[in-house]
C-alpha cells in the first residue's frame, strides 16, 4: 500500500530543521569546562562538558563496547543518549541489551522506526508507540478508517529493515509548546498530548529518525542501524487513550534484538507460549469459556471449579494458620460510599454504574470499603487489633473491550483479598508476616518472584508528610525481609503506596498477582477509630468525650489476585499437567476387560470417598486405547486393575511424571496408595513423586 510521502511529513521537517539548527547555535556557545566521568569500578575520564559524549567514553574502554551499547545511565538514575554530549561531572554507566533500562530503549526506538514506516505505507497518523514488557507497540489512525491487515507485515518488514541498513541518526531537540503545536498541527493525537501534558511557556523534546518525528522524551539507540532484527508479532484495534468513547485506532506489535540467534529463540518461545495458552488449555481440558453474551465474565466448567476450589481451600487453610478471618460483603453499593472511599472521583470510569430508584450505585471494583464499613459498624478497642479481615469477593471492572484477553484480563472476577486493620506500632509486623504469606503460597506453586516499592503518585491524595512516613515504613519491612526490591517511582495506589509483586513463570514471563498496600487514607476517609490504652502511646488522638480514640492503619494484601487471572498463570506454568494436590483429574482406573468393571467402580469410589477426583474407564476401546485416552487427558495416575490386582486389593500403578512407570506399572495395595496420596496432597509437590 505504499503511498506518496504525505504533505505533513515536509512541514514537520521544516520547522524541526529550523529549531534544530538554532539549538546547536545555542549549544556551541555553552561554556566547555573540564568534567570527571566516574565508572563503575571507581575509575575516572577526563571529559569536556558539552563535547565529550558516553559514546566516546565507551569507545575508549574498547571498541566492542562501544559497538554493543544501547544508552546510559547516569548518576545511577537518569538514561542519557549515547550521542548526547555530558554536561557535569558524573557517574556514567553503559547499558547494553541485556539490562532493562537498555531492552526499554531499544524497543522505543524500534517503535519510532514502525512509526517511520507506517506513515510512509499507510500515510498514517501516529498517536503514541511505547516499549511494553515483550517488545513494543505503535497506535495509529489509518487513511479512510482503514485497518492493519496480516499481508502488510512483510512489506513493513521489509521497509523497517531498509532503514535500519540507512543508519539514521536519532536527533533530540528541545522545543517550545508553541513550536510543537505548529510542527504538529496536522496530528490531532499529538495535538492534544501536547495541549494537555505540556503546560504553558515550557519546552520538551521530540526525536528525528529519518523523516519521522515523534513527540518522546528519549533517550534512543544512536541510529537506526543499531537495530539488528525484527519482526511484527501481532496487530489489533484500540480506543485513543484506551477510553471507549474516542476514536478507533490501530495497534501493531513488535519486538527486536540485537542478533539473529536471539530472534530465533524468540520465535521458539512463541511457539512454546502458543502450546501454553491458557485459552487452549481451558478449551481442550473443558475448564471454562466465554460468551459474547457476557463478555469478559468467564464460565467456570466442573473441571475447571475443581481447581478454583483447591486455591479456594489452600488459601483458606493458610487464613486460618495467620489469623485471618472470612466475611462477606454486598456487590453493589449507593455512590456515597464511593465518594467517601474516593473512588468515585478517581476510578469511576472503570467502575460498573446504574440507578436504583433515582439513586447511583455501583457494582463494587474493590473490597476495601466493604471492610471499612464493618470495621465501623461498632466501638472498637485496641485488644481487637490487628484485625484481620479476609473475602472471596465476587468484583466488576468495566475493562474496554479491546483490552479483554481469556482469564487474564477480565470484567467479572473473584479476588483474595484481605485487609489488616492495626496500629502503627504493629505495622512493619504486619507487613513482615504478609511477605511471609506470599513466600509460602508462591513456594508451593513453583514460582519465583520480584518486588518492587511503589511509591507516592501525580493524583495521591492526603497530605505528604503521611505519604513519606508509610513509604518509610515499608521501605524497613523491604530491608528487614531481605530479598532484593527495586523502587518504582510514582505508580503506587492514590490512597497510599504499595508493594507489587512479579512472578516468574516456566518461561521466565512476569505475571503481577500480588500485592501489600499500606493506607493511612481509609481511615480518615471513613472516620475509622479505635479506643486506645489509658495512657496513650503517643500516636495523634481524635478525642471523643472523656474516651481517646486513635485511628488504625489498614494495609489492603491480596496473595494470589485475581483468581481468574492467577488460573490462567497456572494453566501456562504448568502447560495444563496439573501438579497432583491441584488437579481436576487426579486418578482413572481402567479394567483389563469388563470382568473387572465392578473392581473398578469400587476403587474409583473409595478415592472418591477419600476427596479424590477419581474417574474409571469402563468403555469398550482397547486396554492401551484407554491408557492412551488417559494420558492425553492429564490424569495424574493411571491405575490398571485386573484379576491379581482384585485379589489382593491392589493396583498397577502408571505415574504421569514417572516415564518408567507408563510402559509396565508398579503393582501397589490400595491402602498403601491412600497414605502415599494423602502425604502427596499435604506436601503439595509441583510434581508428583512419592520419594
Amino acid at each position: 500500500m505504499a503511498i506518496e510521502e504525505p504533505a505533513f511529513i515536509a512541514h514537520r521537517l521544516a520547522i524541526f530543521d529550523k529549531l534544530y539548527a538554532e539549538q546547536t547555535e545555542r549549544l556551541r556557545a555553552e561554556e566547555r569546562k573540564d568534567i570527571t566521568i566516574t565508572l563503575p569500578d571507581g575509575s575516572t575520564k577526563p571529559g569536556v562538558a558539552f563535547e565529550t559524549t558516553p559514546y566516546g567514553i565507551a569507545e575508549s574502554i574498547s571498541k566492542s563496547l562501544s559497538e554493543k551499547a544501547i544508552v546510559a545511565r547516569l548518576d545511577g538514575t537518569e538514561v542519557w543518549d549515547l550521542t548526547r554530549p555530558l554536561e557535569e561531572s558524573c557517574k556514567l554507566e553503559i547499558l547494553t541489551f541485556d539490562h532493562e533500562e537498555a531492552k526499554k530503549v531499544y524497543w522505543h526506538s524500534t517503535a519510532h522506526i514502525l512509526g517511520e514506516a507506517s506513515e510512509l505505507y499507510y500515510g498514517a497518523h501516529l498517536a503514541i508507540g511505547p516499549p511494553i514488557q515483550d517488545g513494543f507497540y505503535y497506535e495509529m489512525s489509518l487513511p479512510k478508517n482503514g485497518a492493519v491487515k496480516k499481508e502488510d507485515y512483510t512489506p513493513l518488514e521489509s521497509s523497517i529493515t531498509k532503514i535500519f541498513g540507512q543508519k539514521q541518526p536519532f536527533q533530540r531537540l528541545v522545543a517550545k509548546k508553541e513550536d510543537l503545536l505548529e510542527m504538529f498541527k496536522h496530528n490531532k493525537f499529538k495535538i492534544h498530548i501536547i495541549s494537555t501534558k505540556i503546560p504553558d511557556g515550557t519546552s520538551t523534546t521530540v526525536y528525528r529518525c529519518g523523516p519521522l518525528i515523534d513527540l518522546c522524551r528519549g533517550p534512543h539507540v544512536p541510529h537506526t542501524g543499531r537495530i539488528k532484527q525484527m519482526m511484527i508479532t501481532k496487530n489489533s484495534s484500540s480506543y485513543w487513550l484506551g477510553d471507549a468513547k474516542n476514536e478507533s485506532l490501530q495497534r501493531i506489535y513488535g519486538i527486536s534484538f540485537p542478533d539473529k540467534n536471539s530472534l530465533k529463540l524468540y520465535k521458539k518461545f512463541l511457539e512454546e507460549a502458543a502450546a501454553r495458552d491458557h485459552r487452549k488449555i481451558g478449551r481442550d481440558q473443558e475448564l471454562f469459556f466465554f460468551h459474547e453474551l457476557s463478555p469478559g465474565s468467564p464460565f467456570i466448567l466442573p473441571h475447571g471449579q475443581r481447581i478454583v476450589d483447591r486455591l479456594h481451600d489452600y488459601i483458606r487453610s493458610e487464613y486460618r494458620k495467620r489469623g485471618f478471618t472470612l466475611v462477606t460483603t454486598p456487590n453493589m453499593f449507593n455512590h456515597q460510599l464511593w465518594v467517601t472511599s474516593g473512588h468515585w472521583q478517581n476510578y469511576l470510569n472503570d467502575m460498573f454504574t446504574l440507578e436504583v430508584e433515582k439513586e447511583k450505585f455501583a457494582l463494587k471494583p474493590m473490597n476495601c470499603p466493604g471492610h471499612c464499613l464493618i470495621f465501623a459498624m461498632k466501638d472498637r478497642s485496641y485488644r481487637e487489633l490487628p484485625m484481620r479481615l479476609a473475602e472471596f469477593g465476587v468484583l466488576h471492572r468495566n475493562e474496554a473491550s479491546g483490552a479483554l484477553s481469556g482469564l487474564t484480563r477480565v470484567r467479572r472476577f473473584v479476588q483474595d483479598d484481605a485487609h489488616v486493620f492495626c496500629t502503627l506500632e504493629t505495622l512493619e509486623e504486619e507487613l513482615m508476616s504478609n511477605l511471609d504469606f506470599l513466600e509460602t503460597a508462591y513456594k508451593a506453586f513453583g514460582f519465583e518472584f520480584s518486588l518492587e516499592l511503589s511509591t507516592r503518585p501525580d493524583n495521591a491524595i492526603g497530605d505528604i508528610a503521611t505519604w513519606d512516613n508509610a513509604e518509610r515504613i515499608l521501605t524497613k519491612a523491604l530491608n528487614r525481609y531481605g530479598k532484593e526490591w527495586k523502587l518504582n517511582e510514582g505508580d503506587g495506589a492514590f490512597y497510599g503506596p504499595k508493594i507489587d509483586i512479579e512472578v516468574f513463570d516456566a518461561l521466565k514471563r512476569k505475571h503481577q498477582c500480588a500485592t501489600i498496600q499500606v493506607d493511612f487514607q481509609l481511615p480518615d476517609r471513613f472516620d475509622l477509630k479505635y479506643r486506645t490504652q489509658v495512657q496513650d502511646k503517643g500516636q495523634e488522638n481524635v478525642e471523643t468525650g472523656q474516651e481517646a480514640y486513635s485511628r488504625p492503619v489498614i494495609i489492603h494484601r491480596a496473595v494470589l489476585g485475581s483468581l481468574e487471572r492467577m488460573f490462567a498463570i497456572l494453566c501456562e506454568h504448568f502447560a495444563g499437567r496439573w501438579p497432583f494436590w491441584l488437579s481436576p483429574r487426579q486418578l482413572i482406573i481402567i479394567p483389563i476387560s469388563h470382568a473387572f468393571d465392578d473392581y473398578a467402580k469400587s476403587v474409583s469410589q473409595r478415592l472418591w470417598d477419600a476427596g479424590y477426583y477419581a474417574d474409571s474407564d469402563l468403555s469398550d476401546v482397547t486396554l492401551n486405547k484407554k491408557v492412551r485416552n488417559a494420558e492425553i487427558a492429564g490424569y495424574n495416575f493411571t491405575l490398571v486393575v485386573g484379576s491379581e490386582e482384585k485379589e489382593s486389593e491392589s493396583v498397577n500403578l502408571r505415574m504421569r511424571d514417572n516415564p518408567a512407570t507408563k510402559k509396565k506399572g508398579e503393582m501397589m495395595r490400595l491402602e498403601k496408595l491412600m497414605e502415599l496420596l494423602k502425604a502427596l496432597t499435604e506436601k503439595k509437590p509441583t510434581t508428583d513423586s512419592f520419594e
